[in-house]
């Protein structure tokens, strides 16, 4: 459905090509493009406490402003940042693979058009985090990461990627590369904090230093209460020395090894560098079926946010 506008998505910095899409669109004004189903960010089961309380979000445009309220830094170049929502009532109401997209306006007033993906559990009332990497000539991610507490931040429409569906797949693996852990993240918090949710999930998740292997507590507290559900696999380009990880990026081997005879299962998520996400998915025009191609995934089985 996005195929036409893929030329464009790589020069967002998010690397991760729906959301990016949506960056696109809603900048030469088709934000409704997102909004043709008909179908809201309504709660599902991973969310249905949010049910009687109000909304932030309800699917496509928002025109909102969220107000700072805190920022953790993670790493030399990742802050969570926590923003407050319109009442400590309030929840995000946002679905599994939600994103929001951000308007800033970092040189004055050309603004700059960004999705981010809310790290924070999605039916949690008061607050929603972003978990942001700051890029060296990233416009959008220089100026959040200088807002200080009492900032806002424009929200220009809320969007969601794939329609998860409780059980749809016994086993599904995702791939993740450095920030593109963000949407990852929160499909698997989702899932996990399901009791009705029986998917099993394994996790390959590529970084270029330790300290970038963000959500690591996280991960392993779910490997620990679900070992027959849940396999993280964390491989780093640039180890520290007596590094708990592997080194190496994410391979056609690695993944035979992590795998096994199972598989990849019914569904591949795929979410980092665009060049990572090419290694894995191949090329159309150049006939490179890509690392996963080669292991016998069919494109169709694979979906990259």
């Amino acid at each position: 459905m996005l195929s036409g506008t893929r030329p464009i998505l790589h020069s967002l910095q998010s690397g991760c090509t729906p959301y990016a899409a949506a960056g696109v669109l809603a900048s030469i004004g088709l934000i409704t493009f997102y909004s043709r189903s008909n179908s809201p960010l309504t709660p599902t089961a991973n969310s249905v406490s949010t049910i009687e309380r109000p909304k932030t979000f309800r699917g496509g445009p928002a025109f909102t402003s969220l107000t700072l309220d805190s920022i953790e830094k993670l790493n030399h170049d990742t802050s969570r940042f926590r923003f407050k929502l319109p009442t400590p009532e309030h929840v995000s109401g946002l679905s599994l693979t939600s994103a929001i997209l951000t308007v800033t306006r970092p040189g004055g007033w050309k603004p700059v058009i960004r999705p981010y993906t809310p790290t924070s559990d999605l039916s949690e009332p008061s607050f929603l985090d972003l978990t942001i990497k700051r890029y060296p000539n990233g416009q959008a991610s220089t100026h959040i990461h200088n807002l200080q507490p009492g900032d806002s931040l424009f929200v220009l429409a809320a969007l969601r990627a794939y329609p998860w569906k409780q059980n749809e797949f016994r086993h599904v693996t995702m791939i993740a590369g450095g920030a593109g852990i963000t949407p990852i993240v929160q499909l698997i918090r989702g899932i996990f904090t399901n009791p009705d949710e029986k998917t099993k999930v394994t996790l390959l998740f590529g970084v270029n230093r330790d300290e970038d292997a963000l959500f690591k507590d996280e991960f392993n507290k779910y490997q620990e209460q679900y070992p027959d559900r849940f396999k993280v696999v964390y491989t780093v380009t640039n180890p520290e020395p007596n590094s708990e990880f592997r080194r190496g990026r994410i391979s056609k081997e690695l993944i035979k090894e992590t795998l096994g005879e199972e598989g990849v299962g019914g569904k591949v998520f795929l979410c980092g560098p665009p060049a990572m996400e090419e290694a894995m998915m191949g090329s159309r025009r150049g006939g490179n079926k890509g690392v996963l191609g080669e292991l016998g995934v069919e494109r169709r089985q694979i979906f990259r946010f």
